[in-house]
């Protein structure tokens, strides 16, 4: 079920009412009627990905009880081996078994073995890389002892399975998302108003920003071996913008929907492509993933805290899981890989931060630093995309290669698409691009500044143009969220 479909918009209001009208005497009524909203929500894919969620649910579920009980170090160590192995041996089956088996085949045909092997057409279940990481996390909070475990089956499973984050994050940690289960909501109005703000504005990205440059994106990327180098960074540029509008819209409406049900979740995204810098990037990328991959990655394999060697050495194995976390494919490897390259020269000479120094504070040296650092770190991110977007290393590399050809470059023929106009894409790219720079260091767009001109001018204004771009770019199909193969 599609956030941006009308099987949902149905869904919604239904699981609305029975909240707040029908399960208001106490909050396991309320769980209750989370829980099995999520599981139809989650369900209407295929009712064969319940049988792997509740699976892990039940486990995790009794680990945590077996961990609270349990002082032996060899005993607690084995419980959150269990926890581990389930999880991401479900994962590694479902997302990864065909991934392995043809590169197992191609190394031995590679060295005169040639060996055949049919791979299982296996379905990849939605959201599976998100709920295993949430689970997880849980487990390994409640075995370091910084979270008491569960003793409510129902609010656990609601934590596990919350539809509105459920099939594309943000990755909840349970010692912020699970007590909010522990007590009855009371609905607030102030936090469905700003509910309503952030679907409008997810709406707005994903359906206005994402979808209309979905079909330039997937032209350009089709015909990438005989487009001018002009085409191609324009099929580049739309791409980080499809993905960006695409991804955090979806975040921003599963934080919308949340608030309906009086639940705060975390905040995704924070206008990445004003980053000056790439670490600064990955702060405001996928934040709920990027700070998992810290906590429970990185600081245990020592973080910064060991030798230079080992620190690059722990960069490295963030940045490649977190490529290989993405998808089965190499192409997210060496785009995990290229990040970390990315990562290491600012990360080592963080502390000369020129822009920074009091000589050049709020000067104009200091903010022409800041523009050129955006511009920089823009243009590296959109170059990785590449080899994101690509199906294979080849294609991303031919892709790259042929922008820079001489004799086509400024050749736009490819830019032609009936039915879709470059004109009015670039009209919302920029208006898009406008609001995301003035609210850069806000939670969201609609936030209130206690300003006559900007909340009863402004605002409105942003609400009026947003409200008919989605009206005028709808279609009758509702597009799938990009994240939701991951």
């Amino acid at each position: 079920m599609l956030f941006n479909s009308l099987d949902f918009a149905i869904f919604l209001p239904i699981v609305f009412i029975l909240h707040w009208f029908v399960a208001k005497k106490s909050c396991n009524h309320q769980n209750l009627v989370l829980l099995l909203a999520s599981y139809v929500f989650y369900g209407w894919w295929d009712w064969r990905f319940l049988f792997l969620i509740s699976f892990s649910t039940v486990v995790d579920f009794f680990i945590g009880i077996y961990l609270s009980k349990e002082s032996h170090l060899r005993k607690r160590n084995a419980l959150l081996l269990i926890s581990v192995f389930v999880n991401l041996g479900l994962l590694g089956f479902f997302k990864y078994y065909n991934f392995f088996i043809d590169n197992f085949i191609t190394v031995f045909s590679f060295f005169g073995h040639p060996i055949s092997s049919s791979s299982l057409h296996i379905i990849l279940p939605v959201g599976i890389s998100f709920y295993t990481f949430q689970t997880l996390s849980y487990t390994i909070d409640v075995y370091r002892k910084k979270l008491e475990p569960v003793k409510n089956f129902i609010a656990f499973s609601v934590f596990v399975s919350f539809f509105p984050q459920l099939v594309a994050g943000p990755i909840e940690r349970a010692t912020k998302l699970l007590p909010q289960f522990y007590k009855k909501r009371k609905f607030e109005y102030n936090k469905g108003i700003e509910g309503v703000q952030l679907i409008l504005w997810g709406l707005f990205k994903k359906i206005v920003i994402a979808d209309s440059c979905a079909p330039f994106v997937n032209d350009i990327f089709a015909n990438y071996s005989n487009s001018s180098g002009s085409v191609l960074i324009i099929g580049a540029v739309l791409f980080a913008f499809q993905i960006y509008g695409d991804f955090s819209g979806y975040s921003d409406m599963a934080i919308g929907v949340s608030k309906f049900f009086g639940i705060d979740l975390m905040t995704n995204f924070r206008t990445p492509y004003f980053s000056k810098n790439i670490p600064e990037f990955w702060r405001r990328w996928h934040i709920s993933l990027s700070t998992w991959f810290r906590d429970y990655l990185y600081l245990p394999l020592g973080g910064s805290r060991k030798k230079t060697i080992i620190v690059i050495r722990n960069i490295f194995v963030v940045f490649i899981v977190s490529g290989f976390w993405h998808g089965a494919n190499w192409t997210f490897v060496f785009w995990g890989a290229l990040n970390g390259v990315y990562y290491l020269p600012s990360f080592f000479i963080k502390s000369l931060e020129l822009n920074k120094i009091v000589l050049f504070k709020n000067s104009f040296f200091s903010r022409l630093l800041d523009f050129l650092g955006i511009l920089i770190t823009f243009s590296l991110t959109v170059f990785a995309w590449v080899f994101f977007r690509s199906d294979n290393i080849s294609m991303a590399f031919i892709y790259i290669n042929n922008i820079f050809k001489k004799s086509n470059f400024f050749d736009l023929g490819h830019l032609q698409l009936s039915g879709h106009s470059i004109k009015v894409l670039f009209f919302y790219l920029i208006f898009f691009v406008i609001i995301d720079w003035i609210y850069r260091n806000k939670s969201h767009v609609f936030v209130d500044n206690n300003n006559f001109l900007h909340d009863r001018i402004f605002k409105p204004f942003i609400y009026l143009i947003g409200i008919l771009a989605i009206i005028l770019s709808t279609n009758n199909n509702a597009n799938s969220f990009i994240y939701f193969q991951f």
